[in-house]
């Protein structure tokens, strides 16, 4: 009996203990085994493709020397047959690079004053045919700014302005009014690439800029009479910030320095560079010089390429010293 009664006991201690709070929790938990399976997190979407890069411009901007129309180029231009004097003749070997370009500039250094009579160095005075002549080649845009641009006064100034305008060729450099300097660029399409182009030069040939006229012309130096070693660092430095002002892609100096005959640029000519690359400058294209100077492609502080040339020589001439004859469409 004592035995019975000891199992019992266990059997109601072990009923008593089922019947506490926390065993009744326990009893209402599903078996692991039969317990609903949680649903599996949605995998991350896949990374976008990342955009195709942009397809870059390409463009083609052609870059010529000093056109300049000696007598013996200008009598040599002359097609009685036609009755007018025939450049693009002369120019024939150029013209399917330059045609092809998007934009082709080139440094007109000479006046279209009229006449005839006609005369070449050192005051020179060329027919309008010349003018007409560049455009038919593919030209688009003259430097006027050059040591021979006052060679005929103001008014040969304002004369080879009005040839250029009446062919359809852009200019830059030289101005007929004060609101002609102040808006003294030009901004261009060059194959979808917006360039704007400033011009300049040294000097005038010891001939003063008319005191009636201070805007004729961009003269760079401020001792442009004198020793030409005196840079109007403000002009340029106001010159370049008015065309960032219009936001282009790149901004092209071209530029009449250095000196004639030389094959390598001066100190002078390197100091001026550093300040307009310095200054918002991308492209500098110079000339004056008569022969061929290097090119050069930088990388600039700002991360920025710049590229000068420092002078292609002649385009076209009757000079006859060494590599006057040697040039290149660049």
């Amino acid at each position: 009996m004592r035995l019975c009664a000891l199992v019992l006991a266990l059997c109601l201690l072990l009923a008593a203990c089922g019947s506490g709070p926390e065993l009744s929790g326990l009893s209402q938990t599903a078996p692991a085994e039969t317990a609903e399976k949680a649903p599996e997190p949605p995998a991350p979407p896949e990374p976008p493709e990342p955009p195709a890069p942009p397809e870059p411009t390409v463009a083609t901007l052609a870059v010529c020397g000093d056109a300049m129309s000696h007598m013996p180029v200008t009598n040599d231009a002359w097609d009685a047959a036609q009755g007018r004097y025939d450049y693009a003749r002369i120019m024939a070997g150029a013209k399917d690079y330059v045609e092809a370009a998007d934009y082709a500039v080139v440094n007109l250094e000479t006046t279209l004053a009229g006449g005839p009579p006609y005369s070449g160095y050192p005051a020179f005075n060329s027919p309008d045919d010349m003018a007409r002549g560049l455009r038919e080649l593919g030209f688009d845009l003259c430097l006027t700014a050059n040591n021979h641009s006052l060679d005929r006064g103001f008014s040969g100034l304002s004369r080879t302005l009005d040839v250029l305008d009446r062919e359809g060729l852009a200019h830059v450099g030289t101005s007929r009014t004060p609101e002609e300097r102040e808006d003294n660029l030009v901004l261009a399409d060059v194959g979808g690439i917006s360039v704007a182009f400033l011009g300049y030069t040294y000097g005038t040939n010891g001939i003063p800029v008319p005191k009636k006229h201070p805007y004729a012309i961009n003269v760079f130096n401020t001792d442009y009479l004198t020793s030409l070693s005196k840079p109007d660092w403000d002009r340029l430095a106001g010159d370049l910030e008015a065309a960032k002002a219009l936001e282009p892609d790149l901004i092209a100096v071209m530029i009449h320095w250095g000196l004639e005959y030389k094959t390598q640029p001066s100190r002078y000519q390197e100091e001026l560079a550093d300040f307009l690359f310095e200054h918002g400058a991308d492209i500098l294209l110079g000339g004056h010089s008569h022969v061929p100077q290097p090119m050069e492609l930088r990388t600039l502080p700002d991360g920025r390429q710049g590229f000068v040339c420092y002078s292609l020589g002649n385009f076209i001439s009757s000079q006859t010293k060494p590599l006057t004859d040697t040039t290149a469409v660049l």
